[in-house]
């Protein structure tokens, strides 16, 4: 398998290095632009991750500079915007310290191993932003990576002490107006003529980034009670959500709302195929002998009416040859150790391996960084500790159709609320979980080619296969430009997609 990666790293290096990057179209400064019915002369930019601009699986210098919000400043420039200050990160490297000790990654580049085969590695080098070295605002860009909706309402969430109880961001920190401010106080702080809000994302994508290890908090409205991976409620959601929207445009202001993306649709979770096993057929026996006891066990069960046949059927393994999907864990199914074990079909260890195992199948989306494990060794003294095929993936790897269904149902709920909202106040809206399906289906056409989300060469994601590049970010932005123009009969001025960069050959 880490031959298979190689080759596709290398093949994605070939199609970077033959994209034609000149452009003829220029956005130049002639003509004139209005604002329509906005007030654009102090704007600001409230969310996560992806109004900061982060990228790479990090926050950076470049990358803040390319955000959404800072696009969007340099267009509001040609009506009457003026200066948008951003808590820009000290480097390139995208790491955080605290007291000289680093505690999130630097971020990722595209390198070379020694056999020149290009891959996504973190950056070697050090990085030099210090938490404790307290930036003085106001800010005009408020995206706080990790942050969740409620988060943006929770005071002390810029608290030093509270790092180590997990009640404060470190982003934040380096920016926040007081101990005690919360990232919606200062918003309303900087008293924006216009604001964005982008947020939401995060309270479905640490459970989906996961592989579902979390829970879905549907029914819980108490946020203190969460883990960092859990859903949150959508009627909590709602109620935050509502209070924020409330508090911007509290003195008159305008603004733009976006929804959230459908997460699955990523090249987080579409990278790596299902059947990602290539085995001869002579393999294919070998392995499926190492199985037969266990198919045989799930069918006496079905007989002890343990389990019913349509369960059982779902949990046989059988590899063919040609290409094989991965075993994989499926905590949805029913734990059927102790049923194992007390029929004395098999030893209290195997009954424990085999709990909750079942072959992948279409249904599934195995996460980007499964592409690292599967057909690797999980006892390297064991050749045949095979993960994916003697080995079990495991839970974390994987996004099963159920868990992807809680995905989904927290998703649509939560953007019914935002563009009710969008409504209710007269707000532009952006359709990003559209765009970005766009993206992902057919690709979509900019100045000098077209943005898709295939991994590394579509142009549109970053390496974390998460968040988008500087060009994503730039379509982004020309598309609250449009719903700009339309909502306030605004006339200004989009940017050239093609000049801002996208993932090379030498991103270092």
């Amino acid at each position: 398998m880490k031959l298979l990666y190689k080759a596709f790293i290398a093949s994605a290096a070939l199609a970077l290095v033959a994209c034609d990057t000149n452009f003829d179209d220029r956005v130049t400064d002639e003509g004139f632009y209005t604002s329509g019915s906005a007030d654009l002369s102090t704007f600001v930019a409230v969310g996560n991750s992806l109004t900061a601009g982060y990228a790479d699986n990090a926050l950076y210098k470049s990358g803040q500079e390319n955000s959404f919000p800072n696009i969007l400043a340099s267009r509001f420039e040609f009506a009457g915007g003026g200066e948008f200050k951003q808590p820009l990160m000290k480097d390139n490297y995208g790491g955080l310290l605290l007291q000289g000790v680093q505690i999130t990654d630097n971020r990722m580049v595209l390198s070379f191993d020694e056999e020149g085969n290009p891959a996504p590695t973190v950056l070697d080098a050090t990085p030099t932003t210090e938490i404790t070295e307290h930036l003085s605002g106001p800010f005009n860009n408020l995206g706080v990576p990790g942050a969740k909706s409620f988060h943006l309402l929770a005071n002390g969430y810029g608290s030093l002490s509270g790092l180590s109880t997990g009640q404060a961001n470190p982003y934040f920190v380096r920016f926040t107006s007081s101990e005690s401010a919360s990232v919606i106080e200062d918003a309303m702080e900087v008293d924006a003529t216009f604001f964005s809000l982008w947020i939401g994302n995060n309270d479905i994508l640490g459970y989906a980034t996961s592989g579902g290890v979390g829970e879905d908090q549907t029914g819980n409205i108490d946020p203190t009670t969460y883990g960092g991976n859990d859903i949150t409620d959508p009627s909590l959601f709602a109620g935050v959500y509502s209070q924020l929207v409330e508090g911007l445009t509290l003195n008159g202001a305008k603004g733009i709302l976006a929804n959230i993306p459908d997460v699955t649709t990523i090249p987080y979770f579409n990278t790596v195929p299902v059947h990602a096993i290539p085995m001869d057929a002579a393999t294919a026996e070998q392995v499926n002998g190492m199985f037969d006891q266990y198919n045989q066990a799930l069918q006496a069960l079905v007989v002890l009416n343990a389990i019913d046949q349509e369960e059982a059927e779902a949990r046989f393994i059988n590899f063919n040859e040609g290409q094989n999907a991965p075993i994989i864990v499926d905590t949805d199914l029913t734990d059927i150790s102790g049923i194992l074990i007390q029929s004395g079909m098999v030893d209290e260890e195997t009954a424990n391996l085999l709990a909750q195992l079942r072959q992948a199948n279409t249904d599934d989306l195995l996460l980007l960084p499964s592409m690292n494990v599967i057909g690797t060794l999980a006892d390297a003294s064991n050749p045949m500790s095979i993960m994916g095929v003697a080995v079990p993936l495991p839970d974390e790897l994987v996004l099963t159709k159920k868990e992807q269904e809680r995905v989904h149902t927290a998703m649509e709920s939560y953007n019914a609320t935002i563009q009710a909202l969008a409504s209710q106040h007269d707000l532009a809206f952006l359709d990003a979980n559209m765009l970005l399906k766009q993206v992902a289906q057919d690709g979509v056409p900019y100045d000098a080619g077209v943005l898709t989300s295939e991994y590394v060469t579509g142009g549109a994601f970053s390496l974390d296969g998460v968040h988008p590049t500087a060009r994503g970010y730039a379509f982004l932005a020309n598309e609250m430009i449009r719903a700009i123009n339309d909502t306030y009969g605004a006339s200004l001025p989009v940017v050239n997609v093609g000049e801002y960069p996208t993932v090379t050959a030498h991103n270092n």
